[in-house]
C-alpha cells in the first residue's frame, strides 16, 4: 500500500471532500494541468499483463485531439492520475499511475470525450524483439530484466522490492525476433520466484508472490461503527483454482531430456487436496530459464501457494481508499468473521459517486487480532 499519513486513514472511516488531479504531459513536458473531468476510474489487476488501466470521461470538447502534439493524442502522450483528500490545510494526494493514452474517442458535436489509458508495461509489451535475444551475458536476473525494459524505456526506474533483495543467477535463455519483451521480462521474474509490475509512481518493482501467511496487513475493511464497511457481496469461484503445479524447462546439458518438477496440494485437510472432492486441476508453466530438475520443484512449490488460493470475489460498499495496490493483504471483518485476503484487482473511482469494488484471493480465518 502506499504511504499515507494516520489522519488520511482516519478520514476514511467519516465524510471527507475527495479530490482529484489529471495532469497531461507530452515529452516530458506538462501540457495541461489538471485536466477537468466528469467520470472515470483507474483498474488495478494484478491478474493482468498491464497492471494499470484508466477510464476517464472529459465533458470539455475543446480538448477532442485533432493534431498529433494535441494534450489527449495517442503519439506518446501520457495522463498523471492522483486522488486524495482535501484537508482545511491541503490535500494529501495519493498516485494512482501514469498512463500512455490508447484511445480517445467523441462525438464531434455534442461530446463528451472518453478515453482510456494503460500503464508502462504496455509500452515494454509492444517493443517486440527486432532480432534474437538472450540473457548470456547479464549475470543476475535483476541486472537482465533492468536491460530489456530500459532497451524500450531507457529512464524506467527498476526495483527490486523482494523481502531478501534476492537477485539470484540468470540462467541463459533465449528469445525468437517478433516475440513479446513483457513475457520475457515476467519469466525472468518468475524465474527468481517473484513478480513484476508498474506501480503508482511508474516504478518497475519486483516483488514475493503475496499470500496471506507472508505478507503483512496493509489495511482492515471492517462494517459497524468506525468501520468502513458498509455493504458487501461475495462470490465464490473455482476459475483459477489449482491443486497440482507442473513446470517444465530445458536442461542446461546440450542433447540431454528437458528437466521439470511438479507440485501437489497433498494437506489432508485442505479442501483443494489432489484427488479429494475438489477433483484434479493442473496449472502448466514452461520456462528456457528453469535447466534443473530442482529449480523446477522448487518453482512449482513457490507457485502452488498461489495457485490453490482461494477466488472469492467481494464488492465493498465502502470509501475508496486509493492507496491500495493489488497484492495487499486485507483484513476483512463482517458477518462475525475476522479473514485475511489478498487484493487481486480493485478499481478506483475518480469521483464521489463512483463505486469500488475489490477482487480478494486467499481466503484464511484470522486469529492474529
Amino acid at each position: 500500500m502506499y504511504a499515507v499519513s494516520s489522519r488520511f486513514l482516519k478520514a476514511l472511516t467519516g465524510s471527507h471532500r475527495i479530490v482529484t488531479r489529471v495532469d497531461a504531459f507530452y515529452n516530458g513536458a506538462l501540457t495541461l494541468a489538471d485536466l477537468p473531468i466528469s467520470d472515470g476510474s483507474v483498474t488495478v489487476d494484478r491478474g493482468s499483463k498491464i497492471r494499470r488501466s484508466l477510464s476517464l470521461t472529459i465533458p470539455d470538447l475543446s480538448l477532442l485531439p485533432w493534431d498529433a502534439t494535441d494534450p489527449l493524442a495517442v503519439y506518446g502522450q501520457t495522463l498523471v492520475v492522483s486522488r486524495g483528500i482535501w484537508f482545511a490545510d491541503a490535500p494529501e494526494m495519493v498516485p494512482l499511475g501514469t498512463f500512455r493514452i490508447d484511445e480517445p474517442s467523441a462525438d464531434v458535436h455534442e461530446g463528451p470525450i472518453t478515453l482510456t489509458g494503460k500503464s508502462s508495461e504496455a509500452a515494454v509489451q509492444d517493443d517486440k524483439f527486432t532480432a534474437p535475444a538472450t540473457t548470456r551475458g547479464y549475470g543476475s536476473c535483476v541486472l537482465a530484466i533492468t536491460a530489456l525494459i530500459r532497451a524500450t524505456l531507457p529512464a524506467a526506474v527498476i526495483v527490486n522490492a523482494t523481502s531478501d533483495g534476492r537477485d539470484p543467477v540468470c540462467a541463459v535463455a533465449t528469445w525468437d525476433a517478433n516475440t513479446d519483451r513483457w513475457d520475457a521480462v515476467t519469466q525472468i521474474a518468475t524465474s527468481m520466484n517473484a513478480e513484476i509490475f508498474v506501480d503508482a509512481l511508474d516504478r518497475f518493482v519486483i516483488v514475493d508472490i503475496p499470500t496471506v501467511d507472508t505478507t503483512p496487513v496493509a489495511w482492515e475493511v471492517a462494517d459497524g461503527e468506525g468501520g468502513t464497511l458498509m455493504s458487501a457481496g461475495r462470490q465464490m469461484s473455482r476459475s483459477s483454482v489449482f491443486n497440482r503445479v507442473v513446470v517444465t524447462g530445458e536442461n542446461a546439458a546440450s542433447g540431454t531430456a528437458p528437466v521439470s518438477g511438479v507440485a501437489y496440494d497433498n494437506d489432508p485437510n485442505s479442501p483443494t487436496r489432489w484427488g479429494g472432492p475438489f477433483g484434479k486441476v493442473t496449472k502448466t508453466y514452461s520456462s528456457s530459464l528453469f535447466t534443473t530438475n530442482g529449480a523446477c520443484a522448487a518453482a512449482a512449490g513457490y507457485m502452488l501457494t498461489d495457485a490453490m488460493a482461494p477466488n472469492i470475489q467481494t464488492s465493498l460498499g465502502t470509501i475508496p481508499n486509493p492507496a491500495l495496490e493489488a497484492g495487499d493483504c486485507l483484513r476483512v471483518n463482517y458477518a462475525g468473521r475476522k479473514d485475511l485476503f489478498i487484493a487481486q484487482s480493485l478499481t478506483v473511482p475518480l469521483t464521489a459517486e463512483g463505486s469500488f469494488s475489490i477482487t480478494l484471493r486467499g481466503g484464511k480465518e484470522d486469529d492474529g487480532g
